[in-house]
């Protein structure tokens, strides 16, 4: 039995010589990487917009999507102002910037792809009817601009960013709140 406690003593003894040997080669390598290329930390670039800065009055509402920043503002018509993370599209190409607003309000959205995805992508489904699959989740708003959608999403992943063809996309529970908040006639401003 003595004999078997010291094998395994030189057997731990040997790894962990062979560890601290590994990390003294591996510490100069690490320290010059750290030198050439300082960490980078993840701060974000969000940053609030006051609302005067893009239009005279709230009227009924206003919905401000900043595409850099992946963020929508949301106030209501009596100045009430709540943040939501959104996805936004994939290239500047797909991104349309200006003023628009909600002209309908779809709270059980079917899908169609749009002539330019079905070119950029054959394999999409003609159509997707309301329910769980739908790209457009559980609630769409539909803007002065034709196919351009403010819409839930069940993939989260997309939420935060560059991930749709020229769509505003909310979590599903995001866009419940600002559907039910969101009169027809709100103006909306993406930049």
């Amino acid at each position: 039995m003595g004999d078997i406690t010291f094998k395994a003593l030189n057997r731990r003894a040997f790894l962990f010589a062979s560890a601290s040997g590994l990390l003294s080669l591996a510490a100069p390598t690490v320290l010059r990487a750290q030198e050439a290329a300082p960490a980078r930390r993840n701060i974000s670039s969000f940053r609030l917009h006051d609302w005067q800065d893009h239009f005279d009055s709230l009227g009924k509402g206003i919905l401000l999507s900043d595409t850099t920043t992946r963020v929508l503002q949301h106030w209501t018509a009596d100045g009430e102002m709540r943040v939501y993370p959104t996805s936004v599209p994939m290239s500047d190409e797909l991104t349309r910037r200006g003023y628009s607003e909600i002209v309908y309000k779809d709270d059980a959205p079917d899908w169609v792809p749009t002539p330019s995805m079905r070119e950029r992508d054959p394999s999409l489904p003609a159509y997707v009817a309301p329910g769980p699959e739908n790209p457009l989740g559980v609630r769409a708003m539909h803007l002065t601009w034709q196919y351009y959608r403010i819409h839930g999403t069940g993939d989260t992943r997309k939420i935060g960013r560059k991930s749709s063809s020229g769509c505003i996309g909310l979590y599903n529970e995001d866009i419940i709140e600002v559907f039910d908040r969101t009169p027809i006639g709100t103006q909306v401003k993406l930049i």
